[in-house]
This record gives structure tokens, C-alpha cells and sequence, in this order.
């Protein structure tokens, strides 16, 4: 069985274990995915919304962040995580697209990349659920083990997996395949004791334990 063979017959069985995935940040609007992306980073979602129930009722706009106190910008999302780092991106995000986009968040990847904290991971989110634009797809850390565990790629570069994963893969499912990778990432093929007799996959996976 070559790649992409395993690949249509893994992606199928998936399709039908997680059905309708939806994602984990909870906004509002393109303002509140665009910070809610921002403060994902090296934390988990269900954290970020917690912090973001406060936050979102606080700063309501872009001039809101803009003019905010970084130090109380930082107490706001220190919950977070690598909270000077992140209060400072918000921030001069915001300074940017006020003063660069007249007010408008980018909805192409070339000019989302130029806002702090935004990498080609945090703007795949952006334009695929606030924009319906497939540019790529979203890797982090559970796509990434999945794709290298089903032996889709051999890259530990994030930019490369998605490129593998591109190729295999559909566009007009391209946000699907990052939310359901994630889903089973995080219910079943964990990064140090993957629940492999579980797994609906288990059949076709490279490298089951079980």
C-alpha cells in the first residue's frame, strides 16, 4: 500500500469517526479568532477560552487593544502563558492593522504574516473559519505526530508536512483534515501512550503499539 492509498483509506475512517469537528476556540468574530489564535500558542484551547471569557468582554475592539496598558494587558492573559510576549503581539497586532489596514484584519496570508505572532499555522485558522479561504492547512502539534505516525511525511517542519498533507488531500477539505487530526490527536493517538485498541485506524497505522 503506497501513501497515498493509505492515506484515502485512513482519511475516510476518520471522516466517519468525527463527522462534523468543530473548532476548539470559542469567538465571536474575526477580532476575537484573530487574539484567541494569538493566545493559543504553547497552551491548550480549553485555557484560552477560559481567559477569554474575561477578555473578550473587556477589549472590544482593535483600538481597545491598541490603547490598552501593556502591563494590564499582560495580567489579562498571564493565564495563558508567555503572557509579556503575547500581551505585546496583541498590542502592536492591533497598532498595525489600525494604522496599515485601516482598521480591516488582512484576509490573505502574505499580509497576516507581517502581524506579531501570527505564523503560517495561526493565519491557515484565520482565513479558513473567518475568511472560507483554504490557503493551507493548519499544522500543529497533533497533525504533525499523526501525519509522522501513519508515515505521511518523515519532516519534523510544519511547512513541509503541510505541503505532504496539501498533496494528499482535497482542498475543500483541507480545514476538515487539521480540525479531525487534532480531534484524534487529542482523544486517542496521544503523544506518549497513544490509545491504540481504541483507534479506527489502528489497522492501517504504521506504527501501532497494538
Amino acid at each position: 500500500m503506497n501513501k497515498k492509498q493509505r492515506f484515502e483509506i485512513v482519511w475516510n475512517l476518520l471522516k466517519k469517526e468525527y463527522p462534523d469537528p468543530k473548532p476548539a476556540l470559542n469567538y465571536n468574530n474575526n477580532l476575537e479568532l484573530l487574539v484567541a489564535t494569538i493566545l493559543s500558542a504553547q497552551t491548550t484551547d480549553s485555557q484560552v477560552n477560559e481567559t477569554t471569557k474575561y477578555l473578550f468582554n473587556k477589549y472590544k475592539s482593535l483600538e481597545d487593544y491598541s490603547n490598552a496598558d501593556l502591563k494590564e494587558l499582560e495580567k489579562d492573559v498571564f493565564s495563558t502563558g508567555f503572557y509579556h510576549n503575547k500581551a505585546k503581539n496583541i498590542k502592536k497586532t492591533a497598532d498595525i492593522i489600525i494604522k496599515e489596514f485601516n482598521g480591516t484584519i488582512p484576509n490573505n496570508m502574505d499580509d497576516l504574516l507581517i502581524l506579531p505572532g501570527i505564523g503560517r499555522k495561526t493565519a491557515n485558522i484565520i482565513l479558513s473559519r473567518g475568511f472560507d479561504k483554504n490557503y493551507g492547512i493548519a499544522v500543529d502539534t497533533h497533525v504533525s505526530r499523526l501525519a509522522r505516525r501513519l508515515l505521511l511525511t518523515s519532516s519534523n517542519s510544519p511547512a513541509k508536512i503541510e505541503n505532504e498533507l496539501m498533496g494528499l488531500c482535497d482542498e475543500s477539505e483541507w480545514e476538515k483534515l487539521s480540525m479531525t487530526f487534532i480531534l484524534h490527536g487529542r482523544q486517542i493517538c496521544h503523544a506518549k501512550k497513544p490509545n491504540c485498541y481504541s483507534c479506527v485506524i489502528n489497522q492501517y497505522c504504521p506504527s501501532k503499539l497494538a
